[in-house]
């Protein structure tokens, strides 16, 4: 090619995996068409499973405790330097950016650095959508880059739209298939409906436009679905997500890579294809070298976090290709509820005794044989559960992890819920930070 693609990074709240082209019963044709025609990376990971955390690692290629994203932007987070932002790369390589929508790493979407912003009168498809058609018809020629954030499938859900659904819908493997949780399913599908058709509408939008063999397409979300033993966990229900790509330069033909990803791994990745100088700081890897079928993995293992969401959660893990190893480092051997939205499933749950159950300090689960990660193996298999200790704690002094050194303070004035609340919804410094029991 003659000059770098365009680059729409598409994107959406708390989806996880669960969409069609993932083997999911939730109909996302969009979704899936993009993967036919795209890559789809099977095994991609957030480096955090919360919201303000894993866009932040994804667009600085940092992890949280190297960003300073430790918590939520909406409740007193920010990065340690605005200037990481993948747009200021980019701006190297003549990109001109643009934002719409939904972006959760700054109060203020001014300090980030776009050139232009596009005001939207909410994050929901139904706005989101049109006014990205718009700015799609009035492209310039030069190489742009534009993020489109969609709210959904964030909590709070609409009603299920189908009957069948409420009906026959099968919810998470950790959770029991009942009324409650199938009808909860049902509600979330019919979020991920309207995802899809924004979605839909923006790339039709861009063949209206002739503008899709030069626009490379990136597809993702934030973390895993908002559901309990998901969002905020570091089990892969919550740190695995969708990642589909498409565009030139090898991103076609309905390809699947099985290999772990991260998202860590994309910043490079665009560099790479912008034609310009990758920054010093990247803790990723270029996929290039999986697309071009040059290699068969890009990482040995793959790291996560979480410090703060709602309240104080200072959990770290590593995943291998066979082993998940998550540890504790606070004194809490019980749910952190508050870090958990909202809904109908974990009612059922607290009502079935949830808030007391104890919880290991470390946990070790054999992914060939668990998948679900339901049977903590770390006293059975000492030697595999010290392995990826000494793995993980060796990331941490590699990367200056303050965890290391103790508790993690949170930022003056920073809005946090206490171990013992229940909800995201209940009174913090006076007031009521999320009404609608989500966290973002």
């Amino acid at each position: 090619m003659d000059s770098p693609p365009n680059i729409l990074y598409i994107h959406s709240h708390d989806t996880g995996r669960f969409v069609q082209p993932y083997g999911f019963q939730v109909p996302t044709p969009n979704i899936q068409l993009l993967a036919d025609q795209g890559v789809l990376f099977r095994e991609a990971f957030c480096a955090a499973p919360t919201c303000s955390g894993s866009r932040a690692s994804l667009l600085t290629g940092l992890y949280c405790h190297n960003n300073g994203m430790l918590g939520l932007a909406h409740r007193g987070w920010k990065l340690n330097d605005y200037g990481q932002h993948w747009v200021h790369a980019l701006r190297r390589a003549g990109y001109r950016s643009t934002l719409i929508g939904e972006q959760h790493i700054s109060v203020d979407p001014g300090v980030i650095g776009y050139d232009e912003t596009i005001e939207v009168g909410s994050t929901r498809a139904e706005d989101v959508a049109p006014l990205t058609i718009e700015t799609l018809r009035a492209a310039p020629s030069e190489p742009w880059f534009m993020s489109v954030g969609f709210f959904e499938t964030h909590r709070s859900f609409f009603a299920p739209t189908s009957v069948r659904d409420t009906l026959y819908s099968l919810p998470p493997a950790n959770l029991p298939d009942v009324v409650a949780t199938r009808r909860d399913v049902a509600a979330f599908k019919a979020s991920a409906r309207a995802l899809d058709q924004g979605i839909g509408a923006v790339l039709h939008a861009l063949h209206d436009f002739g503008l899709v063999e030069n626009t490379l397409v990136v597809c993702t979300t934030d973390h895993g679905i908002a559901f309990p033993g998901a969002k905020a966990t570091l089990f892969d229900r919550g740190i695995g997500v969708m990642m589909i790509v498409r565009g030139p330069n090898g991103f076609s033909g309905g390809k699947v890579i099985d290999a772990p990803v991260s998202h860590l791994d994309v910043y490079p990745t665009l560099c790479e294809l912008a034609g310009v100088d990758a920054p010093r700081w990247l803790q990723g890897s270029s996929l290039m070298p999986l697309v071009r079928g040059e290699t068969e993995r890009l990482h040995e293992a793959i790291f996560a976090e979480t410090t703060y969401h709602a309240a104080y959660q200072p959990h770290r893990a590593v995943r291998s290709e066979r082993w998940k190893y998550i540890r504790r480092f606070d004194d809490r051997l019980r749910p952190v509820l508050a870090n958990i939205d909202d809904s109908p499933s974990k009612d059922l749950l607290l009502a079935s005794g949830w808030a007391d159950r104890e919880l290991p300090r470390e946990a070790l689960f054999d992914l060939r044989f668990d998948p679900v990660e339901a049977h903590n193996l770390a006293g059975e298999r000492p030697g595999v559960a010290t392995e990826l200790r000494e793995r993980m704690e060796a990331w941490m002094r590699e990367t200056g992890d303050p965890l290391l050194d103790g508790p993690v303070p949170a930022p003056p004035g920073a809005e946090l819920n206490g171990p013992d609340q229940v909800s995201p919804s209940d009174p913090v410094n006076g007031h009521v930070p999320d009404p609608a029991g989500s966290v973002h």
